[in-house]
């Protein structure tokens, strides 16, 4: 009669018979809730370690009737057979005698299998859904590896067996005893980049489809998913329909910064300039050539490992020696290939793709104040881009977004300051609502990176989630500055030019020392949408400055006025034809609007203690960096 299998137990995931290592070592009803099932987990070993043991062997001279004892029952053919070994030498000493030659005895006990010794591997694993691993105990007579070798650092394991509870003293109080190896996915040692060696976060960025295997990145990225999840509670909760703005546009809707093209015209002019009869090195690309590098590397050392057909060996090799020669030639062009640029100027976009200049976008809020305009109030998730060369720890070319807009809402200052629907109110309470949400739901997390990045980053997130925020004018921001006399500088300050990182660091981490909120800026330093004030120098924007980061949010109350509007637009000698279609807005069904944008990324970098905003994007787009 079969044994039957047994059964798995625990909560295994909706479309997997696997369970997370969270909802094992982060049990809601404390970890030995679990203790006695049977459960299938999986993960990536992040430490192992080898115990050797005793065999099991039983008498020499046992009966083959022992067969149905019980000290039989459940051993492998392995212990068997290490267990008979001593009949075998038994056996020598009687056929070979005392007078028998030491050679001829040697030589007949050479014959016999010497036992491998058994062992037990100790992995500490981890499969991402939370910071700690549990520890999977393996018998070396179901590892599906040969005895001796340890599984190395990245290897994947899904493995069948039962939790149980370890002894007070131990570091962990829960481990699983494994009954069946369910798959293995096999490490090559020396070129996986994730040693036991912590590599610091700046090395890590030359491997990110590597890097969410470590303990810091992976809590990096549950703390992002979850300020995403509470993005969308957020808005969802208080009546905001969310809206997908377009990656492409052909308006510029900030006029600040440097933007990324996009074109087919230059791949068209490189096709008519292409030369007929060329050879292979001027039109295969050194890409495709590498890649076939390497597929007749592998090719040549599997006919290496075998000693047959010789022939096959000396012909691949011989291709692999005109494929290197052609990867030669190929970065001999290339190098030698003087840069041309092409000029916009000289290029006909009626031909284009999209018949006109487009690009991709740096803001998306002119397409979503169309919304904001129709259904009321409004957001948007999503990636915008700026082609600054600047090297910045707070800015790449590709960064995360949430923008707002509201219809029927001013910005939020002097009287209106109090009423819930204003943006300065909505981005405040927004902002607060995210610091509260990462502390009530990654506590693990959360005492990761203190323990590991920033010890007094969860007492900030506390205390910038139950303080008053103080607003406070442009003016005043440039007066208080200026009283500063023991501080140089390096911009001088005067009325009129933008506020540095410097100037609104010193507001914000030695003056108020928690965030605080700037409005009424400079007329000549925002974008020509924002609203005029009464005084005719200054618009209705805000910026919130907080701690060690800097602006995390920027908003404004937008020109409602059409002849205002037409005249900033021509203040700014920008193309009336580029926003016909924003200033139709204000021809038919004008309404007070304001929103804001608030920088994801920098708000995942706050919550993380780190400092560089490349270490908590998943693949970070930067000047000379796209690397994967």
């Amino acid at each position: 009669m079969e044994s039957q299998e047994p059964k798995v137990t625990g909560s295994p995931l909706m479309y997997s018979n696997r369970v997370t290592l969270k909802t094992i070592l982060e049990s809601s009803d404390g970890e030995m809730v679990l203790v006695g099932e049977t459960v299938v987990v999986g993960g990536w070993v992040k430490s192992s370690k080898e115990v050797k043991k005793h065999p099991v062997t039983l008498p020499p001279c046992a009966s083959d009737t022992d067969h149905a004892s019980p000290e039989r029952q459940g051993l492998t053919c392995l212990e068997i057979l290490e267990s008979r070994i001593p009949c075998f030498r038994t056996i020598i000493k009687i056929l070979c005698g005392p007078a028998s030659s030491p050679a001829v005895r040697e030589k007949l006990e050479s014959l016999v299998p010497k036992p491998t010794p058994p062992s037990t591997f100790f992995l500490q694993i981890n499969d991402g859904s939370c910071a700690s691993c549990l520890q999977v105990v393996i018998d070396s007579t179901i590892a599906p590896v040969s005895a001796g070798q340890i599984l190395p650092t990245g290897t994947c394991i899904l493995a069948q067996g039962v939790l149980e509870k370890l002894s007070a003293n131990e570091k962990q109080i829960i481990q699983l005893k494994a009954e069946k190896i369910l798959h293995v996915g096999t490490v090559e040692q020396d070129k996986y980049p994730l040693s036991r060696k912590r590599l610091p976060l700046d090395s890590l960025r030359e491997y990110p489809h590597i890097r969410p295997r470590t303990t810091m990145v992976s809590s990096i990225t549950r703390i992002r998913s979850t300020l995403d999840f509470a993005t969308h509670t957020f808005f969802q909760k208080y009546g905001f329909l969310h809206v997908q703005v377009p990656i492409i546009t052909a308006t510029d809707t900030e006029g600040f910064s440097e933007k990324f093209q996009v074109t087919t015209l230059l791949e068209k002019t490189s096709k008519e300039e292409e030369p007929v009869g060329v050879s292979d090195a001027d039109v295969v690309t050194l890409e495709t050539v590498k890649a076939a590098i390497k597929e007749k590397s592998g090719v040549v050392e599997q006919l290496k490992r075998s000693d047959s057909n010789r022939e096959s060996l000396i012909v691949a090799v011989q291709d692999l020696q005109k494929t290197n020669e052609l990867a030669r030639q190929i970065e001999a062009r290339e190098k030698s290939k003087p840069v041309t640029a092409v000029k916009p100027d000289s290029l006909n976009f009626n031909d284009d793709f999209f018949g006109r200049p487009s690009y991709l976008t740096v803001s998306g809020r002119f397409h979503l104040e169309s919304y904001a305009c129709a259904i009321g109030n409004v957001y948007s998730f999503g990636p915008r881009f700026q082609a600054d060369k600047t090297v910045s720890s707070k800015h790449v070319a590709e960064m995360w977004t949430v923008e707002v807009e509201m219809a029927f809402s001013q910005l939020g200052v002097r009287l209106c300051i109090l009423k819930a629907h204003d943006a300065m109110k909505c981005a405040e309470d927004y902002f607060k609502f995210l610091c509260k949400w990462i502390l009530d739901n990654c506590p693990e997390d959360m005492k990761f990176v203190s323990k590991r990045i920033d010890k007094t980053i969860t007492h900030r997130l506390e205390y910038m989630t139950t303080s008053s925020y103080d607003k406070i004018s442009y003016r005043e921001a440039v007066e208080i500055l200026r009283k500063v006399p023991d501080k140089a500088f390096e911009t001088q300050l005067q009325w009129g030019v933008p506020l540095t990182a410097e100037h609104l660091s010193y507001l914000a981490d030695d003056h108020y020392k928690k965030p605080v909120i700037i409005y009424d800026y400079p007329k000549a330093v925002k974008p020509f949408y924002v609203r005029l004030n009464e005084d005719g120098k200054t618009v209705a924007a805000f910026e919130l400055v907080v701690p060690k980061i800097g602006t995390v949010i920027t908003g404004s109350q937008n020109e409602e006025s059409f002849n205002v509007l037409n005249t900033r637009i021509t203040e700014f000698d920008l193309s009336r034809d580029q926003y016909e279609w924003y200033l139709d807005l204000r021809r038919h069904g004008t309404v007070k609007h304001s929103g804001f944008s608030l920088r994801f990324d920098l708000m995942v970098l706050l919550t993380t203690g780190l400092i560089d905003v490349r270490d908590v994007i998943p693949f970070p787009r930067s000047h000379g960096k796209a690397n994967s």
